[in-house]
Parts: C-alpha cells; sequence; structure tokens
C-alpha cells in the first residue's frame, strides 16, 4: 500500500485550508492508500512556522508520494516540500492525478 504525504496551502487561508486536507485524506483512504496529512494531529497554531515545517518535513521523508493540493505553487512550505521530495526520490504528484491513477 502506498503512503502518500498530503501538501498544499495553509497560511493565510480560512481554516488554514483543513478542510482540504481532510477532503483529500478521505478520498485517498477510501482507495486504500495510507496517508500523513499536516492538517492531522495539530491542535494549536502557537507556533512558529519553522516549527511546523520541521514536523512536515519528517511526516513527508517516511512517505513514497507527495500528493499536492491545488494551489501548492503559491505555498511556500509546499513548494519546499516538493524540492525535498524530488532530491529524495520521493514522487511528487497532484491529487486529482493521483485519485485517477487509483481508479
Amino acid at each position: 500500500m502506498p503512503k502518500v504525504y498530503i501538501s498544499g496551502p495553509m497560511s493565510g487561508l480560512p481554516k488554514y485550508n483543513y478542510p482540504a486536507f481532510y477532503e483529500a485524506a478521505m478520498n485517498l483512504r477510501l482507495k486504500g492508500v495510507e496517508v500523513v496529512s499536516p492538517a492531522e494531529g495539530t491542535v494549536t497554531s502557537d507556533k512558529m512556522w519553522s516549527d511546523y515545517m520541521r514536523r512536515a518535513i519528517k511526516m513527508l521523508c517516511d512517505c513514497d508520494f507527495n500528493v499536492r493540493l491545488p494551489g501548492w505553487q503559491q505555498s511556500k512550505c509546499a513548494q519546499i516540500e516538493a524540492q525535498i521530495a524530488k532530491a529524495l526520490g520521493i514522487i511528487n504528484v497532484d491529487l486529482e492525478e493521483m485519485l485517477e491513477s487509483l481508479d
């Protein structure tokens, strides 16, 4: 079973864009994919950006795919995650493409 990390914009968006992360995680899990999401397990927003980024990178490093949500190109964090994934041989793929490939 592939293990995927969900990457996408959060900062400056309503509810940190968590609804989009939750929906993507649900759709991927329904297709039998193991999902790791930075939107899950976060209960506070009182830490520094670098703290959240360190947590995200650790999560990403254990995955086979970096699944990118729409708008990821406008996110500093998601761009960094895509670069790290590429450097580590983790496959970068947009959410819609990943869902289509699982049909």
